[in-house]
């Protein structure tokens, strides 16, 4: 049972290419922890909470969408970086961390995993790249703003803030989870009926009313825990790792 931590690191490479992407972090090993993994835990940030409940767990990994050191913070290991560093290390659990990567993977990636639970049918990116971070195509069936709504917060257990582009309903549909509100213009540029994603910001209230685009703001987090549980559920699957994916709740 279980899977060596450099193999581990190489399966994972070699599905989500990393090397396609321009993050803004490292993608992959981010803390080293013991050399054999049999039990895995998954989260979409690796926040104390969930490090905790790794700990209580007895992991000897975490698997996480939202990882460290991002461009542009600060480098130095001290205060919350520092407890959370040093608990991983405490305790010899490893910290991976994928970030786009995992938004663009075409089956386990936060986008694709959106549209499967959506019923949503899949017709191109929103962008040209070999794995795009985004993608556009058609409802089940033509749906009024309202029942996308209400559909969004059944799947999701978030009611979505929705700021009504028109009167049109909804036939057509672009969506990129997390903080993807600015994309609303390449979804827009696409025609399509309505954009979906995580966080909203001011213009983006704005640019859908101005522009004849519904857009539903449904919740960075919400959005993006399912990706994190596809690639555990692969792994658990393929490498005959334990797997557990932890729900740490956030409002946003």
């Amino acid at each position: 049972m279980g899977i060596s931590l450099k193999r581990l690191m190489e399966k994972l490479d070699d599905e989500l290419q990393p090397g396609l992407f321009r993050d803004y972090c490292p993608n992959g090993l981010q803390v080293e922890g013991k050399q054999d993994i049999n039990r895995i835990v998954t989260g979409v940030t690796a926040c104390q909470a969930l490090i905790d409940k790794a700990i209580e767990l007895q992991a000897d990994a975490v698997f996480v969408h939202h990882g460290y050191f991002w461009k542009g913070e600060d480098a130095t290991i001290t205060g919350m970086k520092r407890r959370r560093v040093e608990a991983l290390l405490r305790h010899n659990i490893s910290l991976i961390a994928y970030h786009l990567p995992l938004d663009g993977h075409p089956t386990m990636g936060n986008n694709a995993q959106l549209a499967t639970l959506m019923q949503w049918s899949t017709e191109g990116g929103m962008d040209s790249a070999p794995r795009p971070i985004g993608n556009w195509g058609t409802v089940r069936k033509t749906q009024t703003v309202k029942a996308l709504s209400e559909q969004l917060q059944q799947q999701l257990g978030r009611e979505p803030l929705v700021i009504e582009g028109g009167s049109h309903d909804i036939k057509t549909v672009a969506w990129c989870t997390g903080g993807a509100q600015k994309m609303i213009e390449q979804a827009h540029a696409l025609g399509v009926d309505a954009y979906v994603s995580g966080e909203i910001s001011e213009s983006t209230v704005h640019f859908a009313r101005e522009n004849g685009i519904h857009y539903f703001s449904a919740g960075h987090h919400a959005t993006e825990r399912y990706g994190v549980q596809a690639v555990g559920a692969w792994l658990e699957q393929e490498y005959d790792i334990e797997h557990l994916f932890v729900d740490i709740p956030s409002p946003v």
